[in-house]
């Protein structure tokens, strides 16, 4: 929707000046002359932001600032004044001021000030939207978030436990979260009564591995002094899951292969073929089709993994999720350590929606432990979160090649550059703009004219 402006100057001629160009630029616009009427009608009506000039007759900007700042915090305050100086300038963002302006100034700096105080409004009020929805928000146990592609894995879930599938391949980058769906799955299966028995295949040396994985007979080894289950008999019942499966020796592959085709594995050093009934769900970050391909991963044994596929998304294709999910830790880690629950500032949820989150989930859990530890006030702030996410910079451009004929014109360059930002907040036009530091319809604009179908600004 198109932001209200309440512009208050005891000149008329400004008044009229603002309000015509604020106007041309898509603002509504209310004018008044004094500030006691403005605060009056601020009773009756509802503004997205005042713009006030500090000295006027009756009650002045500084005063007008602190009495909207009092009764409607969520209402941003630009003042301007022709009698600029630093001290001023103090004391105006000391009462609660979002921007101080001194005139004469160019009509852009005003209308950068308005959307840059208008997107710090909109994410503190998402911020505590999101609060709330901490608690309530659709979730499958310890996995949380409310985006499309969240609700898309969600419903992934409950139809992979209706069918039962005899075997589960989830990938996603590192930290996404794919153990998580894992436990989902077998949660919802009707196997769940039974147990939840997982390994990481990369962190075991081969002979162990086999040994983890089929068990061993007494003996079967120098260290083997007593026979020894293996992982599918411990979760007879229930569910196996292979954590980075990608990262199987090859040497180990076929007698997988051949447990998961016969339905019964025989120990290491043993004689007898032993039955059992699990579900199998496995999981990499590794792309392996390429593996099969590089003959790096067996072709048989993927095809026998892979009877359903689960892609996760990456947390920077997840939209306002990050907000989200960081709120939820900043409770977790607060209470941990017994500091009062804690919010997330505007400022500091303009960097978590900007970073590109290379660690996903698990990295916004590290960023999250850290800013609670440094914490000294009811609100985290920039300075609380590590370097990396603190400095970080969402544009980097790279150029490849020599040749003129490879170089591309700044508008292919800005096309590109805006389709990637678009599907990497999971076409969240709203997130994209902030991201962009375009106001919403300039956005749309560059879409439409890249033919990309857009509803119409406010239907997000």
């Amino acid at each position: 929707m198109t932001a209200r402006v309440l512009v208050v100057d005891d000149d008329p001629s400004m008044c009229a000046l603002l309000e015509s160009e604020l106007r041309s630029r898509g603002f509504q616009v209310a004018t008044h002359l004094g500030a006691d009427e403005a605060f009056e009608r601020m009773g009756r009506e509802d503004f997205d932001a005042v713009v006030t000039d500090l000295r006027m007759r009756g009650m002045n900007g500084l005063g007008l600032c602190a009495r909207i700042v009092e009764n409607r915090p969520d209402i941003p305050v630009i003042v301007m004044t022709a009698f600029g100086s630093l001290e001023m300038a103090v004391d105006t963002i000391r009462a609660g001021a979002s921007d101080f302006l001194t005139k004469p100034f160019d009509i852009e700096e005003l209308v950068i000030a308005l959307e840059r105080a208008l997107g710090q409004r909109n994410l503190r009020r998402e911020v505590k939207r999101l609060q709330g929805m901490v608690a309530e928000t659709q979730r499958e146990g310890e996995l949380l978030g409310a985006s499309a592609p969240m609700r898309k894995v969600y419903d992934r879930i409950s139809r992979l436990a209706e069918a039962e599938a005899s075997a589960v391949l989830i990938t996603g980058e590192s930290g996404t979260g794919k153990e998580l769906v894992a436990r989902a799955l077998h949660r919802r299966s009707r196997r769940s009564a039974g147990p939840f028995v997982a390994i990481n295949c990369a962190a075991m040396p081969e002979a162990l591995l086999e040994s983890e994985l089929f068990g061993h007979a007494k003996g079967a080894f120098t260290d083997a002094k007593s026979a020894k289950k293996g992982l599918f008999l411990e979760a007879n019942g229930g569910t196996v899951f292979l954590d980075e499966v990608g990262e199987l020796p090859l040497t180990v592959q076929p007698k997988l292969l051949r447990v998961l085709e016969t339905r019964s594995v025989r120990a290491v050093g043993g004689s007898v073929e032993v039955p059992f009934d699990v579900n199998l769900v496995t999981a990499t970050n590794r792309d392996l089709e390429t593996a099969v391909a590089e003959r790096r991963f067996r072709e048989d044994l993927f095809y026998r993994i892979n009877v359903v596929h689960l892609d996760l998304p990456p947390l920077r294709a997840r939209g306002s999720d990050t907000l989200l999910l960081a709120q939820h830790f900043l409770e977790r880690f607060a209470a941990r350590a017994g500091k009062p629950v804690l919010q997330l500032s505007s400022a500091v949820a303009e960097k978590l929606l900007a970073y590109a989150w290379p660690g996903n989930v698990r990295e916004l859990q590290n960023c999250m432990e850290h800013a609670v530890a440094l914490a000294r006030f009811d609100e985290i702030t920039v300075e609380d979160l590590p370097e990396r996410i603190r400095s970080y910079r969402s544009a980097n451009v790279l150029v490849v090649g020599d040749d003129p004929s490879e170089l591309v014109s700044m508008e292919v360059v800005e096309r590109r550059y805006i389709l990637r930002v678009l599907e990497a907040v999971g076409g969240n036009r709203s997130m994209a703009a902030r991201v962009l530091g375009y106001d919403r319809k300039t956005l749309y604009r560059r879409l439409e004219s890249y033919g990309v179908p857009t509803d119409k600004p406010g239907k997000e």
